[in-house]
């Protein structure tokens, strides 16, 4: 296994919030979306708050992160994949999933895999830092935040539908932070599909 990235990569204030015990407000709001039994991608997972979130709703979670302490914490609640995706291959060739969910992570290189990791008629559920946020704190390096509307045109260039999506400032940690929830139409009802904004 390759030595983990420096701390610049992974600046310590954007670590604390990713391994927080609590669920982020964006995934709680939106797991509506994805049904108990599917398969959820949860990238980067850190400590693993939305793999336990999303295995508590049924649902049959891999976890990938190059964190091996914290991955061990996941035994029981989901399969575990150890990968630097910053410097190694990326490790679910082929795979699809009903859901993918990335929080306080970047990396643009990854954003194809990810898309190609949406299986039909999945969902994801984005969230990470934009720009400004260099204003308040870290991260600060422009390579780790997500530029004006770029989630967006991730987004269009994937052939994504658009659920719901925020730009802006939010509170309790301070952040400048950049949200997406996107679906993978269906071929045979791409027109009609409906994407319930609210739970049932």
């Amino acid at each position: 296994m390759t030595q983990p990235s420096t701390p610049d990569k992974r600046p310590p204030t954007s670590r604390a919030i990713h391994t927080g015990l609590a669920v982020s407000d964006w995934v709680r709001r939106w797991s509506h979306l994805v049904m108990a039994d599917s398969t959820v991608l949860d990238l980067a997972c850190g400590s693993g708050r939305h793999s336990r979130w999303f295995h508590e709703r049924g649902c049959v979670v891999t976890a990938v992160d190059r964190d091996v302490a914290a991955l061990q914490g996941l035994q029981g609640v989901a399969r575990t994949v150890v990968a630097d995706l910053e410097s190694q291959p990326w490790p679910l060739h082929g795979e699809a999933f009903s859901a993918v969910v990335v929080t306080n992570y970047l990396w643009r290189a990854l954003l194809p895999d990810i898309a190609r990791s949406i299986g039909a008629s999945g969902v994801l559920i984005y969230e990470t830092f934009a720009t400004g946020n260099a204003s308040i704190g870290k991260p600060s390096n422009p390579d780790f935040l997500l530029r004006p509307g770029e989630l967006l045109q991730f987004a269009a260039d994937h052939g994504l539908r658009v659920v719901a999506y925020e730009d802006g400032f939010a509170s309790s940690p301070d952040r400048y932070i950049q949200r997406l929830v996107a679906m993978r139409p269906s071929v045979s009802s791409a027109d009609t599909q409906r994407y319930p904004l609210d739970p049932p």
